[in-house]
């Protein structure tokens, strides 16, 4: 459509974005030579993204039979065209209405207009136009219909680089002093397992005291864990959590302003991460370590990791945001500055206009006499780290540049300007705020930066820093020693287990090695080494995760009245390998969820089926971690099996197992009962 085209044309179809960008539907042919058929404009203005959104999919396409029209859009004494079925609630009286004022004495309707004269401009892109119209009953359409779309969006808090995490109250789930745990119909079931764990202990015992004269029998593993470098292995301990306050030295120089953490923080960060846990492994090996001693080291190392990433990240987020407000408020003291003029001036060259993307629409501040109701839209914001404000598009960015530009101002856009300014600054001052309860508290950032808060971070069970947790208000210290005793009853049962059942497998696998066993010779071996260790490893799973999430995390929860104890989910009525992944340890899903797939998202622009990818790689990869120092070889075998994971999880959605929670609860046993003895046996056999 050329532009010269519009004329005489009576009304059309199509979409505004806020960039001002009519989109035609590209389907219908509404212009002939003959003129064109009728349709109302229907001006629905739509944010950015949702627009972006409608082109790419192809579910886009809108159906113009069931639309319904904006009420903005309807302008007063316009020839009723549009049938009242189609008009909205309030509107289906007026083809009635212009009958009656046709027949009003004195009332002459020959003048009532016709049509609006707009006039679109080609753009480089087909099927959009820049649409302009000076006609003051267009420019409100556009302004009310824009500004209702920011006051339904007003309260949705807009995305930030940094993913927000909800932590409430709450208890896990096998807790004592969990209501629902309590009152479940499947305590019995509970109490049972714990039975038959206490009674597998007890026979185990007996015939070790009967074989071997202990009751952990000939002590293996028991010797294995405390015969060597304890003193050691504690020293280094203690080194590698001294060692976070890396992060926290870092993030003081931020905020003093000695390093910039956009710029060089961030790469200092990593490289002392990486240095950090290579280091560590390199240690391990040194001393040559038996596995117990390597994996508790490696382990734990990673716990440090990731709790220097996240306190790091957070805070260099929150010093960009820092630094933007910091630099807003001297624009605002600027402004202040500023002595209006007594009349606006005629078209200033680059004035900003708000929202409005054509010059002939005024989205500054609401027309009170036609509504006064309306409330001033939410300003076109840039990056909330950004303080280059020369490069920025966005609302801000046009008032710093008006300010800087020396042009005269009046009073109205003074106004209209501070307000601007005044709301990001306060969108800035929520996110310094975090989850803090009052923007005075003493966790607000940068006030947060001290070296007690960290060190209370580094302790808390958790992964993902924020400036303030739910906290209890005082410690059950008989809750700490019933958990600290659980602790290591469980140990002692999980000592007894590995010594009977696990360890003459092991051995034996040891022994055809040594024996000079080909590979082969081997392999026949395999299904029996898989089996023999099938329910051992099974219940040394089980004991291994209840003794940590449910054993160890409660006790460091309690010790810092830390009040979310949401650990893990019920993992156990899995029915697909992706809702096993977020349930069974939440702690590292919580951190695998915000910094490395929000991540992967905001920062690389990835997909979302891309940032699942590098979030299971990245997970795989440390997994294969601890396996290579545990059996001190690379095999990838458990790399493998994990990143087979996500096939599953595809096919968990088809149509073959979507809905059958039987099925896929019966293949999620299946594996958990089966893999771990398959891989060990791998690793031990090949």
């Amino acid at each position: 459509m050329q532009s010269d085209q519009t004329s005489g044309i009576a009304q059309v179809t199509g979409s505004l974005g806020q960039d001002g960008i009519a989109v035609l539907d590209p389907g219908r042919q509404d212009l002939t030579e003959d003129g064109v058929r009728s349709h109302d404009f229907a001006s629905r203005s739509r944010s950015e993204s949702a627009l972006h959104d409608e082109v790419d999919s192809d579910d886009s396409v809108e159906d113009y039979d069931d639309i319904r029209l904006d009420p903005d859009t309807l302008v007063a004494n316009t020839m009723p065209s549009v049938d009242d079925s189609l008009r909205p609630a309030g509107k289906t009286g007026m083809k009635d209405d212009y009958r009656r004022r046709q027949s009003e004495p004195g009332l002459d309707l020959k003048s009532a207009r016709k049509g609006i004269q707009i006039k679109l401009e080609k753009t480089d892109r087909k099927g959009r136009y820049v649409l302009t119209a000076d006609d003051p009953e267009i420019r409100e359409i556009l302004r009310k219909g824009l500004e209702r779309e920011e006051r339904e969006a007003a309260g949705k808090r807009p995305r930030t680089r940094i993913r927000d995490l909800v932590f409430t109250r709450q208890f896990t789930t096998f807790d004592r002093q969990n209501p629902t745990s309590a009152e479940s119909p499947f305590f019995g079931f509970f109490t049972l397992f714990w039975l038959a764990m206490v009674l597998i202990f007890v026979q185990t015992a007996l015939n070790n005291w009967r074989a071997y004269g202990s009751i952990l029998g000939d002590n293996q593993i028991a010797k294995l864990m405390f015969s060597r470098e304890l003193l050691t292995l504690g020293i280094t301990d203690g080194v590698i959590c001294a060692a976070t306050s890396e992060a926290y030295f870092l993030q003081l120089a931020i905020s003093q302003g000695w390093v910039n953490w956009a710029k060089s923080g961030w790469i200092i960060q990593n490289l002392w991460q990486t240095a950090y846990l290579g280091t560590i492994l390199w240690w391990t090996w040194f001393r040559d370590w038996p596995w117990t001693h390597s994996v508790f080291i490696v382990l734990h190392a990673l716990v440090f990791v990731m709790k220097q990433h996240s306190y790091a990240f957070y805070n260099g987020y929150l010093s960009g945001v820092y630094r933007r407000r910091a630099l807003l408020e001297r624009k605002l003291k600027q402004l202040d500055a500023i002595e209006p003029v007594s009349s606006p001036p005629s078209s200033p060259l680059g004035m900003p206009t708000f929202g409005a993307r054509s010059a002939s629409v005024d989205l500054g501040k609401p027309n009170e006499e036609t509504d006064s109701t309306l409330k001033p839209r939410r300003p076109f914001v840039g990056n909330r780290t950004s303080t280059n404000l020369a490069i920025e598009k966005s609302d801000v960015a046009s008032v710093a540049s008006a300010i800087e530009s020396g042009k005269p101002l009046d009073l109205d856009q003074l106004q209209a300007f501070r307000h601007v300014i005044q709301e990001e600054i306060a969108e800035l001052s929520t996110q310094l705020s975090g989850k803090s309860q009052s923007p005075t508290s003493a966790n607000v950032y940068p006030h947060n930066l001290r070296l007690g808060n960290f060190a209370e971070f580094i302790c808390l069970p958790t992964l993902v820093y924020e400036l303030e947790y739910p906290r209890q208000e005082r410690i059950n210290w008989w809750y700490v020693a019933e958990k600290t005793t659980a602790t290591f009853g469980v140990l002692c049962v999980m000592q007894v287990i590995s010594q009977a059942f696990i360890y003459p497998p092991v051995a034996k696998t040891v022994a055809m090695k040594e024996a000079g066993l080909t590979m082969a010779e081997r392999w026949v071996e395999f299904p029996f080494i898989v089996s023999d260790m099938l329910f051992a490893l099974l219940l040394e799973q089980l004991l291994t995760w209840y003794v940590i999430w449910e054993c160890i995390l409660n006790v460091l929860a309690e010790v810092t009245r830390f009040a979310d104890r949401g650990f893990y989910g019920d993992w156990w009525n899995s029915v697909s390998w992706d809702q096993y992944a977020r349930d069974w340890n939440r702690p590292v899903h919580n951190f695998l969820l915000r910094h490395v797939y929000h991540s992967s998202i905001s920062t690389f622009h990835l997909s979302r089926h891309s940032a699942t990818f590098v979030t299971f790689l990245l997970s795989a990869l440390v997994h294969e971690l601890v396996m290579a120092v545990m059996f001190k070889k690379v095999r990838g075998y458990l790399f493998a099996m994990q990143l087979l994971q996500m096939p599953l999880v595809s096919l968990s959605r088809t149509k073959l197992l979507k809905g059958r929670t039987i099925l896929g609860n019966v293949i999620f046993w299946l594996g958990l009962f089966v893999g771990p003895s398959f891989l060990t046996s791998l690793y031990l056999i090949l």
